[in-house]
């Protein structure tokens, strides 16, 4: 089972960093459309791609990648760094919809120079993701502060009272007293 959900999460993974690759060359081509039937079918092709190919992608290997990393105990620094990286991803993936949604309004454009700095960034993240998990390299974690590296390290740090330590009053915003309301 794990080599098929590792295949299902490369190809998710594969289809949606190239959804995000094409994504700012079709925005670049919205100065190009002089008519306003050319614009509408820029429009409609760019919102297709983002939300019928590129966003399922991402949620498809976002999902099989943890399921893989919960399988497979692969709870390692690289990892993480990993994770910080995939995060980048969707941050990007994140601002592409918002692009997606006001570039087609009346007197929008998009500069080159914006296509250049996000395909850049996509480019990285993709090459951090790739060498991380190729290189699967060793992390010396003895320069991070000790409250980093244990469970419930920044609770402690902070000094903030645990969750399990909330008292049961009555109040429904707490977790442990959280039920439907009749």
């Amino acid at each position: 089972m794990i080599a098929w959900l590792k295949v299902v999460h490369i190809l998710a993974l594969t289809v949606w960093c190239a959804g995000l690759l094409m994504l700012p060359s079709l925005y670049a081509q919205r100065s190009r459309a002089v008519t306003r039937d050319a614009l509408n079918d820029l429009h409609r092709l760019t919102r297709r791609m983002f939300i019928r190919v590129t966003s399922p992608a991402g949620f498809v290997a976002v999902v099989a990648g943890t399921v893989l990393l919960f399988a497979q105990e692969a709870f390692t620094a690289w990892m993480m760094l990993k994770l910080v990286a995939v995060g980048v991803l969707v941050g990007l993936h994140i601002r592409a919809g918002y692009v997606v949604i006001g570039l087609f309004e009346p007197g929008r454009r998009y500069a080159g120079w914006r296509q250049a700095l996000s395909t850049g960034a996509t480019v990285a993240a993709i090459t951090a993701i790739l060498l991380l998990v190729l290189a699967k390299p060793a992390i010396d974690l003895a320069g991070v502060p000790a409250w980093m590296r244990q469970p419930g390290g920044l609770q402690a740090r902070l000094g903030a009272t645990p969750l399990s330590a909330w008292t049961s009053s009555g109040d429904q915003s707490r977790p442990e007293t959280m039920r439907p309301m009749p």
